[in-house]
């Protein structure tokens, strides 16, 4: 299998390091000016919107989004080395207008929204004017198997109207989120993979109420955050409908593979960086009358570390090499595997960078305590490892029939 990228690839990966170089990585001065210039946590610094013009301008904007003339003109496995560099900071995947949740939700509107839709809410998510949310997982059923999903969408004359409570919806508490995707049933009693739609919800639509904002290991990731909001009553014109009535599943299914491989590229490059740090701070820490760079352990946690990230790494360029090549559908295995491979592999990786780091390794300090609580949720966001290995597992036992 051949990994050569083009010069054109190879052009974006360099300029995508410079600019990385030069603006994402923050000083603490830099940091304080950053706090600073917010009016409040849950509002957005100046300096980020600074950085995605500056972006933008440099031609390092929508990168992703494959097969379609409104992305970067880029395969999966072009954007692969790309959305890792993005990984190594928290901030850089928005800068580049390449994050999570509007990626997923530019392509459903690119693979599936109408003229009308695509006017209205994906080319401003493209211009990154607004951002979005995806209101699927509920706390009352066990959402990663979405037939379970019990909110409602009842037809109405010319509308819909929406009841049902929603968790986890990331994105929902930034300010500039202004369009969510709503999945609920239009008809529980039609088969279990066509009981389920989606439908678009402007985030000012009357009925929609965001409530709390849900921690992750105490991280609430101001102002971005993970809210419970409840729907009720919530009316909005047929119009809004994405693809068609019990189509949701089918959508939720081309959203998911794409996106699901963006987190484990981006896994890689925090594991990267957490490995970089590991080294430095071995090589500088002093115990025992030696640096910690000398004793044979830290060499076996570097050494892992280093053959844990090529093998995830390796994967997930097969991954993307056969989405590319056969479809998605003919690589749900290999993405299955890789969405296992690369959060765990990362958690260990950040692990160990946090037992050479010591005890400053689970503060403020340094980033490792937010990287593992991040790739920890990873784990069981778009799909818990359960329902990957299962998927696997009788794809492999279907070889042998």
């Amino acid at each position: 299998m051949n990994f050569d990228y083009s010069e054109k690839v190879e052009n974006l990966r360099g300029r995508l390091l410079a600019f990385m170089d030069k603006h994402v990585y923050p000083t603490e001065e830099e940091l304080a000016t950053w706090i600073d210039q917010a009016d409040s946590r849950w509002t957005i610094p100046p300096l980020l919107e600074d950085l995605k013009t500056k972006a933008r301008e440099a031609g390092l904007w929508n990168l992703f989004l494959p097969d379609s003339e409104r992305g970067g003109g880029l395969s999966n496995l072009e954007y692969a080395p790309l959305c890792e560099i993005m990984g190594r900071s928290r901030f850089a995947a928005e800068i580049f207008n390449c994050s999570a949740p509007d990626t997923g939700n530019m392509e459903v509107l690119e693979r599936y929204g109408s003229e009308e839709q695509k006017e209205r809410w994906l080319e401003p998510l493209l211009a990154g004017e607004i951002r979005s949310a995806f209101a699927m997982t509920e706390p009352a059923v066990a959402s990663s198997d979405a037939t379970n999903i019990e909110s409602s969408i009842t037809a109405d004359g010319e509308d819909y109207v929406l009841n049902g409570e929603k968790w986890w919806i990331s994105g929902v508490g930034d300010p500039r989120c202004k369009i969510v995707i709503f999945m609920g049933k239009t008809d529980p009693t039609a088969h279990r993979y066509l009981q389920q739609s989606m439908v678009l919800v402007p985030i000012d639509t009357p009925g929609l109420e965001i409530g709390r904002m849900l921690r992750v290991f105490g991280y609430d990731d101001a102002p971005h955050g993970h809210a419970e909001v409840d729907f009720k009553d919530v009316r909005v014109p047929k119009s809004n409908l994405i693809l068609g009535e019990g189509r949701g599943f089918e959508i939720a299914q081309g959203r998911l593979g794409p996106g699901r491989i963006h987190h484990c590229m981006r896994a890689i490059g925090l594991a990267e960086r957490a490995l970089e740090i590991m080294c430095v701070r071995a090589r500088e820490r002093v115990a025992f009358g030696r640096a910690l760079g000398k004793m044979g352990v830290t060499r076996m946690h570097i050494a892992e570390s280093r053959m844990e990230i090529e093998q995830a790494r390796l994967l997930t360029l097969k991954a993307a090499h056969m989405m590319d090549t056969v479809g998605n559908r003919e690589a749900r295995s290999e993405i299955a595997q890789i969405k296992v491979v690369a959060p765990r592999m990362a958690l260990r990786v950040v692990d160990r960078a946090m037992q050479v780091h010591g005890a400053a390794g689970v503060c403020q300090d340094f980033f490792l305590a937010e990287a593992f609580a991040g790739l920890r949720s990873l784990r069981f966001a778009d799909g818990p490892d359960e329902v990957h290995t299962e998927q696997v597992g009788r794809l492999e036992l279907r070889k042998h029939v």
